[in-house]
């Protein structure tokens, strides 16, 4: 069936839009407080991801209370590696731990490949749910992790300002990292089908560590494994791939036939990353999340700086990171409605 707002599918395909399309980063979460009172029943991070009514029912929040031009379901990019058989526990105030890390060949040999249908069901239930309750108003996306943020996650057991123990393995078992890297990126793609078949109109794949790499470490153990994604999913649905403070790959990602989308952080400026990007790639982004602390008016005018740099073709309007959970939400959705009553 048609969607009623097709606004982010054709501005992904580079086709005419009337007017940008807005979504944004973390949209279905605790700067709503429709949001905590879902999650207030669920008891935790986890039981809320692997619900598929209450992640359902996050995930439709932001379309009915901000008016965002897209859903994005509810989950998280660590259900992968728990699907792979390397568990993991959400801290509150302190973010995700592994309690078992990969360290060794033997390690990742115990891996297996994720089977995105039975693995990971209850993400597609909740896609299914979602594309039901949404009723073709706008577009679903899906998304992953990239394969060496999550093989970030995997070696160093948390988060890290440095990550210096993943990329420790990079430079000292090279080998063992590509053989972790291509299990990721296997389940992932497994993974992705799986949500475009339960009904995911657009994927995105997050590379969140991509900024901790040098150029070269990130051409040997990124950019192969998100094109090789990318090339699976790109001929299915729309793909967006946003490497976070990665400025050296742009022009990289501009060279993959097989992704429509590159989002960009606050950091990338808009004109230099058309020229290093082209002509033929959507561009995603990238307002400063700490910009909606600010007053209406602000964040109004700057909303509007951002159209006028991106232009009016081939740009999806969204924050250069996720919403902040202490941002208020009349303040988020003045970041929306300015965005979709700009004329050009």
């Amino acid at each position: 069936m048609n969607l009623q707002n097709d606004l982010i599918l054709r501005a992904a395909r580079g086709e005419k839009t009337e007017r940008t399309p807005v979504w944004l980063m973390r949209q279905a979460g605790r700067v709503l407080p429709e949001y905590r009172e879902v999650r207030a029943k669920m008891g935790g991070f986890k039981e809320l991801v692997k619900s598929p009514e209450f992640a359902c029912e996050v995930t439709v929040q932001p379309v009915d209370i901000l008016g965002v031009d897209a859903a994005i379901i509810f989950s998280d990019i660590l259900v992968i590696p728990e699907a792979m058989g390397l568990d993991y526990e959400m801290v509150e105030s302190r973010g995700p731990l592994f309690p078992k890390t990969i360290r060794t060949a033997a390690d990742v040999e115990a891996l297996r490949v994720a089977n995105g249908v039975d693995d990971l069901s209850y993400v597609c239930d909740a896609i299914r749910l979602t594309k039901a309750a949404l009723g073709n108003r706008v577009p679903l996306i899906g998304f992953a992790g990239a394969p060496w943020t999550i093989l970030a996650y995997m070696v160093e057991g948390s988060g890290s300002k440095t990550f210096s123990k993943a990329k420790r393995f990079l430079y000292t078992e090279p080998q063992t990292a590509h053989a972790l890297l291509e299990k990721i990126t296997q389940s992932t793609i497994h993974y992705l089908k799986a949500q475009v078949a339960a009904g995911a109109d657009l994927v995105q794949i997050f590379d969140s560590w991509a900024g901790i790499l040098s150029p070269a470490q990130y051409r040997e153990f990124a950019l192969p494994y998100i094109a090789r994604i990318s090339e699976a999913l790109h001929t299915l649905v729309p793909v967006t791939v946003f490497a976070k403070d990665a400025h050296f790959i742009r022009r990289d990602l501009g060279q993959l036939s097989s992704c429509h989308t590159i989002g960009l952080d606050w950091t990338m400026d808009a004109t230099e990353s058309r020229q290093l990007i082209g002509p033929d790639k959507t561009l995603q982004g990238n307002a400063d999340p700490c910009l909606l602390y600010s007053d209406f008016a602000t964040i109004k005018a700057e909303a509007h700086k951002m159209l006028r740099q991106f232009g009016s073709q081939r740009h999806i309007a969204n924050l250069g990171h996720g919403l902040y959970p202490d941002l208020e939400k009349d303040k988020v959705r003045c970041f929306v409605d300015a965005v979709k009553e700009f004329q050009w």
